[in-house]
């Protein structure tokens, strides 16, 4: 498989190393203020760059016929609209908040967990995230969907559900759900220990993006694994 890496910042060259190890080839690298090819052979892109520059790169693929994988995460409010153009212009786009399988189980563990809280009020719920003190958007994405979980699993108000964020260092990510109570504290939390669990499932999404039409996610991918 040929790829096509948009962004080749320490999570580009992770992703590359990740590419090379399973046996594919990184065609081109395109970063920052890199002039774009009039033509890009490739079977996929991987996009990994700013919230202020995603969605242009996003559609710069999709024009030269690409299958996007998209881990920057940031551009939420235009989304819908993405999704929207994505579906009426026959692309493909594979975008989440976090690649890492690990991160994807504990989204799974807290869907069920804020289930199971439902109406606790003697319990309330907080989320921290910490990363390093090179990523733009605050809270992460990843934040943000636990705490969309929360909301829709839990049947509590966003506004109920406070998000601390911290940056420090080289940080690859690390969150934490914490439901506190009078009596016991319950936490579950996930850290990363590098970046090869974000690139690894980077690959597999863009291995699984191929052949495909429309807007996919992780839990569908993770289901088929």
């Amino acid at each position: 498989m040929k790829i096509a890496l948009i962004g080749y910042g320490k999570m580009g060259h992770a992703i590359e190393a990740a590419a090379v190890k399973r046996g594919h080839t990184v065609a081109y690298k395109i970063d920052r203020d890199d002039p774009w090819p009039n033509t890009i052979d490739a079977d996929v892109a991987i996009e990994f760059t700013t919230p202020a520059t995603a969605v242009a790169n996003i559609r710069r693929c999709w024009a030269a016929g690409l299958p996007v994988v998209c881990g920057t995460t940031g551009w939420d409010a235009e989304r819908t609209a993405v999704e929207a153009e994505c579906m009426a212009g026959g692309h493909t786009l594979f975008a989440a908040s976090n690649f890492s399988i690990g991160m994807n189980i504990m989204f799974a563990l807290n869907e069920r967990l804020a289930a199971m809280m439902r109406g606790r009020d003697d319990y309330s719920v907080a989320i921290s995230e910490t990363h390093h003190i090179h990523k733009l958007d605050a809270p992460s994405g990843t934040a943000l969907t636990l705490q969309k979980q929360i909301v829709e699993s839990g049947k509590r108000k966003a506004e109920s559900i406070p998000i601390a964020s911290y940056r420090e260092g080289e940080v690859p990510g690390t969150h934490t759900v914490v439901y506190d109570s009078a009596i016991d504290t319950l936490t579950l939390t996930h850290e990363a220990h590098s970046r090869e669990g974000l690139a690894l499932g980077a690959m597999l999404a863009a291995e699984y993006a191929v052949g495909k039409r429309g807007v996919l996610t992780m839990k569908e991918m993770i289901c088929e694994l």
